[in-house]
């Protein structure tokens, strides 16, 4: 009889009911679950579970009961939020709204610059470390859905199409903000709708842009709480969608007079209807990044900013095809952006510098001593850049710049190293070596937001340059040296206290980023000079421009882009406690595990380079003639000093690593791209090269890992493969770091 039984249950559950496709998803994500945890649970390829969190596919009997047990004990954990019930098409808009629940298990993000140590979270059966911005996650429980004073206008529409990761919310612990720091406003049947962060959706009653624009700020709720003491909160962030554009009279797409100008007339009909409601738009316009505000009175700031995608706002360089995402999609990539980073406030590179500015403001509020009141003082808050722009030195100013015309220099003169400062990323490649070519393959390395970690721990200036000679070298005092470096032979080296001797015609020079050796004196930033002396050489500068205000200006900057990089590449399943063969496999693949929190990955990496780069912007379309001041060079931010310092810490950090293992294994590297290095080896494989023992990597050495500074597979190709294309484009020098990744090579790649 139990076999009969058994056979019941059986076909019952072949056909139990199972939650609609949506639901499954939003219930895994609620438990932190990826997809391929719980295809390896139910013994299914992770096609399969995709399909059924789709639509696509149904689970069938064994996988099926076993599927709907999982279903079943999630969703006691996490019910699915109340909702009102759906009106009909003519039927009034409900005036309170309820927002869907952040997972339970949501570790929310801290705004503060977090210490080096890192917390833990706890998930059923695994470990995942956490940043330590990242608060820990409470234990799961359910959390009753969220909600608001009546508000009018505004209601919570269901079918909301992805929550957002494990630490994304749709709010914080600022009321002012309850609904998160953006909005994609999209019109859906004649409806305009608001999709926020963490699946919540306000109906919009906003008619023209004016009315928008006073919606968000009166009504809406949105807007970041500050990163800093005496920082300022950031402005409300609306993602216009082509159909929103239409609904507000706005073009769908720039015409060519308007794309190359960067924004539309100052005459266009929208324009108009701001000025009328006494709006006012910053100096650059009503652009894809358009701001949009009234001065502020006091405390009060009325502000909010337009991103435009159909603009090019999201340039696919640095956001992939998050423009092209549904709004509920694309309001979370935005939103983990937000949460982990911050708002946007345009391109990644803009936002990276709009970063270092919110977390060292440069002045600060005082208290009136006679009526008690706040009031924004003139006074440089410490540790900042100020408010003021600096002039560089000449030697650190690029072509054209202002400064320069006092040297009066003879048209058309090239200045050489002994005039101007030239730290650059590598670009080095050698002919390989007989011995290398009777080896197999070619493997690459790249090191993690290496630029990030170039910058973590740096002193750099904070004002002025002053002019000096005969000045002793000091590595912990940071400028431009005019000394000469060629004297320092790489065949001879100190790692550690000892000396080794090295084959210096393999090895890339550190000091220049084509890796040649230097012939005479030349300017340089402190981490380069310093490196020379580490190295067991002596340095005698002949003058120097230094900056005797100085500071880790781009520590709080570096530590909250490595927060939100690891945490969200702890979400893709990569986090900083694997072995280095369980790191490899975890990050092979990656990307497909999460499509858009891959995008917020690539953002994320591209305003850690964005913003170095940012900081020495050359002018761009601005009618600009040599010796003219331009836009770029009234920002405080605008510090080549800075820059040249980051990327020579960068490139010295990885030459050290070169060397050490080049002493400690007889490798040197074949080629080297800014963060990636190539060497020839065995196998295909980074292990079948680096000296790990017992699990553990050469101190000083190359380390797999996620982590900032270590390093991950960049790509294998074989060495036949290189000779070949050297064979082609008759280069025997060229940089196969370029093409390592999947082995295409182009003219443009061999300088044609």
């Amino acid at each position: 009889m139990s076999e009969l039984f058994d056979a019941v249950d059986a076909l019952v559950a072949s056909r139990s009911p199972l939650p609609p496709p949506a639901e499954r998803k939003r219930l895994r994500a609620a438990h932190g679950l990826t997809i391929d945890e719980v295809a390896t649970a139910l013994k299914v390829r992770r096609a399969t579970v995709s399909g059924w969190e789709s639509g696509k596919t149904e689970p069938r009997p064994p996988e099926r009961d076993a599927y709907a047990r999982l279903l079943d004990k999630l969703a006691e954990l996490y019910p699915a939020p109340v909702a009102a019930a759906v009106p009909a098409p003519d039927a009034v808009v409900p005036a309170t709204f309820t927002a869907v629940p952040a997972p339970a298990e949501a570790p929310t993000l801290s705004t503060d610059p977090a210490p080096e140590a890192a917390v833990m979270t706890e998930t059923e059966n695994t470990q995942t470390p956490a940043p330590a911005s990242v608060a820990a996650a409470p234990a799961a429980a359910p959390r009753p859905a969220r909600t608001t004073r009546p508000m009018s206008s505004t209601s919570r529409r269901p079918g909301a199409k992805k929550a957002a990761p494990a630490n994304t919310t749709a709010g914080g612990t600022d009321p002012r903000f309850e609904n998160g720091p953006l909005a994609v406003v999209d019109v859906e049947d004649g409806k305009v709708l608001a999709y926020c962060v963490g699946g919540l959706v306000l109906d919009v009653p906003a008619k023209s842009l004016p009315s928008l624009v006073d919606w968000t700020l009166k009504e809406a709720k949105l807007g970041q709480p500050k990163l800093s003491g005496p920082g300022r909160p950031a402005d409300p962030l609306l993602v216009l969608t082509e159909a929103a554009l239409e609904r507000y009279g706005l073009p769908v797409a720039f015409t060519a007079e308007e794309k190359d100008a960067g924004r539309i007339p100052e005459g266009h009909k929208v324009i108009k209807q701001l000025v009328r409601a006494d709006w006012k738009l910053t100096k650059r316009g009503f652009g894809p990044w358009a701001r949009i505000y009234r001065p502020a009175k006091g405390s009060d700031r009325q502000c909010v900013q337009l991103c435009i995608p159909s603009w090019n706002a999201l340039d696919p360089r640095f956001w992939g095809d998050a423009a092209q995402l549904p709004p509920a999609e694309l309001a979370r990539v935005l939103g983990v952006y937000a949460s982990r980073v911050m708002t946007p406030r345009g391109s990644t590179a803009v936002t990276s510098l709009e970063l270092m500015t919110a977390l060292h403001p440069p002045t600060h509020a005082v208290r009136d001593e006679e009526t008690g009141d706040l009031r924004q003082a003139d006074t440089k808050t410490p540790g900042s850049l100020g408010s003021d722009p600096v002039d560089c030195a000449p030697c650190e100013a690029p072509n054209g710049h202002p400064v320069l015309n006092k040297l009066n220099l003879p048209r058309f003169h090239v200045r050489g190293p002994a005039e101007m400062l030239f730290e650059e990323a590598y670009d080095w490649a050698r002919p390989m070596t007989d011995a290398e070519c009777t080896l197999r393959y070619l493997v690459g390395l790249d090191v993690n937001m290496a630029f990030g970690a170039g910058a973590n721990g740096l002193n750099v200036g904070l004002g002025e340059p002053t002019h000096v000679k005969g000045l002793t070298f000091d590595p912990k005092l940071p400028g431009s040296w005019l000394v000469d470096l060629s004297h320092v032979d790489l065949s001879k080296v100190k790692v550690g206290k000892e000396w080794v001797e090295l084959d210096g015609s393999l090895l890339p020079s550190p000091f220049t980023p084509k890796g040649d050796r230097p012939t005479g004196p030349a300017w340089y930033a402190t981490p380069t000079v310093a490196y020379a002396q580490e190295l067991g050489y002596d340095v005698a500068p002949t003058e120097a421009w230094v900056r005797y205000d100085n500071g880790r200006y781009l520590d709080g900057w570096y530590q909250r882009l490595r927060d939100a990089y690891l945490a969200t590449m702890a979400d893709l399943g990569v986090d900083g406690d694997l072995s280095p063969e369980d790191f490899l496999a975890a990050m092979d693949g990656y990307k497909e595990r999460d499509p858009e929190l891959t995008i917020a990955i690539t953002a994320i990496k591209a305003t850690v380079k964005g913003g170095i780069g940012k900081l020495r912007e050359r002018p761009r379309g601005e009618g600009w003639r040599s010796g003219e001041r331009w836009r770029a060079l009234e920002r405080p931010t605008w510090r080549p000093d800075i820059r040249a310092a980051v990327i020579s810490r960068t490139r010295i950090n990885l030459h050290r690593k070169i060397i050490k293992h080049a002493s400690f294994t007889g490798q040197y590297p074949i080629a080297i791209l800014s963060d990636c290095v190539v060497y020839a080896a065995n196998g295909p494989s980074p292990l079948d090269f680096l000296p790990y023992r017992d699990g553990k990597p050469l101190p000083g050495g190359f380390k797999l890992g996620i982590n900032p500074g270590l390093v991950k597979h960049e790509g294998t190709q074989s060495v036949l493969w290189g000779e070949e294309v050297r064979e082609r484009f008759n280069a025997p020098e060229l940089n196969l770091a370029r093409s390592i990744k999947d082995g295409t090579v182009t003219d443009a790649d061999n300088g044609e």
